[in-house]
C-alpha cells in the first residue's frame, strides 16, 4: 500500500495527474522591494527549468570542448566524426545565409551551441515522465496534493519562459549586428525609412512596422519551439497515464490487458517519432537564428 493510501488520500484522477505534471518546481526569492514597486510579481521562478537548462548547457559545451580538444588530423573516431559532421552542417548553413566571413566566426559556433543545447533540452522528453520527479521526491520531499510526487517538469523547452528567453537572446544578437554592420546612424535611419520608403510622412508608419516585425519574429521564434515541445510532453503524459491505469487496475480477465499493451506500443512508436521532432525543432530554431542574424546584415 502506498503512502498516499496509508494517509487516506485517494489516487489522483486523470485530470489531477496531468495537472500535477504541468506544475513547475518553484522557489521564492525575497524581492519585497521589487514587488512593492512593480505590478509584476518576480518572486516565483521555475527552478526546474533553470536547473535542467543550465545543467544541459554545461554538458553540451563540455562535449563540444572535449571534441575540439581531442581532435586529431588522422582518422577521426566516431565521436570526433559526429561532431565534425555537425559542425560542417552548421557552417554550410551559415555560409548560405550570412555572407560576412568575419561575422561567421562568431555566429557559426553560436548556432552550433544553440542546436546542441536545444537538442539536449528537447531530449529530456524521452525520459520516463515520473522518473526524475520521483528521484527528487526521495531526496528533497514532495509538494502538492500527491505526497509521493514532487512538482517538477524536466523539459526546459516546454516552458514558455525558457523559449522566449532564448528568442529574446537571439533578438539582442540581431540588434548588436544591426548596429555593428550599419552603424547607429544607418540603422536608426533604416528604422524610419523602411519598408515603405524614405518620406517624412511615412516615418511613424515605418517605425511601427519595424517594431511589429521585431516583436513578431521574437515571439514566433520562441512560441514555435514551446508549442511543439509542450504538445509532445502532453502526449507522453497521456501515454504514461494509460500505463498507470493499467497498473492500478490490472486484471488479466478484463480489457485492461489491452490498455497495458497499447501503453507499450504507443510509448515506443511516439518515442521513435519524437526523436525526429526534437531534432527538427532544434534545427529549425538554429536556422531561424541564422536567418535573423543574416537579415541584420542586409540593408533595406
Amino acid at each position: 500500500m502506498s503512502a498516499a493510501e496509508n494517509a487516506g488520500i485517494h489516487a489522483p484522477t486523470s485530470g489531477e495527474y496531468i495537472q500535477h505534471h504541468l506544475q513547475h518546481l518553484q522557489t521564492n526569492f525575497s524581492l519585497e522591494s521589487v514587488k512593492q514597486s512593480s505590478i509584476v510579481d518576480f518572486s516565483l521562478f521555475n527552478l526546474d527549468s533553470l536547473i535542467y537548462s543550465v545543467l544541459l548547457g554545461v554538458i553540451g559545451c563540455f562535449f563540444l570542448w572535449r571534441a575540439a580538444r581531442k581532435a586529431t588530423s588522422g582518422v577521426p573516431g566516431r565521436f570526433q566524426a559526429a561532431v565534425e559532421i555537425l559542425s560542417e552542417m552548421v557552417d554550410s548553413q551559415a555560409k548560405g545565409v550570412i555572407h560576412n566571413a568575419k561575422s561567421r566566426k562568431l555566429v557559426s559556433p553560436l548556432a552550433l551551441t544553440v542546436f546542441v543545447w536545444i537538442f539536449l533540452m528537447n531530449a529530456m522528453d524521452m525520459l520516463p515522465v515520473d522518473m526524475l520527479p520521483r528521484i527528487w521526491t526521495m531526496l528533497y520531499g514532495a509538494a502538492g496534493h500527491d505526497p509521493e510526487h514532487a512538482y517538477m517538469r524536466v523539459v526546459p523547452t516546454a516552458d514558455l519562459s525558457t523559449t522566449l528567453g532564448l528568442s529574446i537572446s537571439v533578438l539582442l544578437v540581431c540588434l548588436v549586428y544591426n548596429i555593428k554592420i550599419k552603424g547607429i546612424g544607418g540603422w536608426s535611419h533604416e528604422l524610419i525609412a523602411a519598408p515603405f520608403g524614405d518620406h517624412w510622412f511615412l516615418y511613424p508608419i515605418n517605425f511601427l512596422m519595424q517594431m511589429i516585425e521585431f516583436t513578431a519574429k521574437t515571439v514566433s521564434h520562441g512560441m514555435r519551439l514551446f508549442g511543439n515541445m509542450f504538445a509532445g510532453e502532453l502526449v507522453f503524459m497521456l501515454i504514461a497515464l494509460m500505463g498507470g491505469v493499467w497498473a492500478w487496475q490490472f486484471n488479466p480477465l478484463t480489457g485492461m490487458f489491452w490498455l497495458g499493451f497499447g501503453h507499450v506500443v504507443a510509448g515506443t512508436v511516439w518515442s521513435i517519432f519524437h526523436i525526429l521532432v526534437i531534432t527538427l525543432q532544434a534545427f529549425i530554431f538554429m536556422m531561424l537564428t541564422l536567418i535573423y542574424v543574416g537579415q541584420a546584415h542586409d540593408s533595406h
